[in-house]
């Protein structure tokens, strides 16, 4: 019988670390499924699902560990069961403008009073093409739950848009309204 593990691995960058990450996984039996990697600030940084046999989860942790002595930290979870969200429906945010610090924080939070779950969030910066300020660019998939009022999400979306002066959008994944 098989069993996921979500793998969270940081390390110096340099060539070799998926490699050894996917060897050792190889070398138990186990399957690399789904991943993100990528270098930040001269890290590698990287998230992975993956399964193998449940004999050999011990055994593979154990290997894990040592990888701790070449530079590469590890923490490994086994993956539960993900209910599924009853009635969600998925949306997709953007938003574009000037950086500046807290951001994440105020669209987050206004997420979070809504209910909604963030499945996948990507951010960025980057110089302005016209000016030398940066560009701070996000795109996230999210879950509304049922019920949720979409109408009110987005007036306050827009609300702290106008107060960020950044461009937000939220849209359906199956429509304007998501439906």
């Amino acid at each position: 019988m098989n069993t996921s593990v979500v793998l969270s691995v940081v390390s110096e960058d340099r060539p070799g670390i998926v490699e050894s990450l996917s060897e050792l996984l190889d070398s138990h039996g186990g399957n690399w499924t789904e991943s993100s990697m990528l270098s930040l600030a001269g890290l590698f940084a990287g998230i992975l699902l993956a399964e193998l046999p449940r004999d050999q989860l011990a055994a593979f942790r154990k290997e894990l560990a040592a990888l701790e002595s070449e530079g590469i930290q590890v923490l490994v979870r086994e993956a539960g069961s993900v209910p599924a969200a009853a009635g969600a429906r998925e949306f997709v945010l953007d938003l574009v403008g000037q950086d500046r610090p807290g951001i994440v924080h105020d669209v987050s939070r206004v997420l979070a009073r809504h209910s909604l779950n963030v499945q996948e969030l990507e951010t960025t910066c980057q110089s302005a093409s016209m000016s030398a300020e940066n560009l701070f660019m996000a795109h996230a998939r999210v879950l509304v739950p049922e019920g949720a009022s979409i109408d009110s999400l987005r007036q306050e979306l827009e609300d702290l848009a106008n107060e960020l002066m950044v461009d937000i959008n939220l849209a359906g994944t199956q429509g304007p309204d998501g439906g």
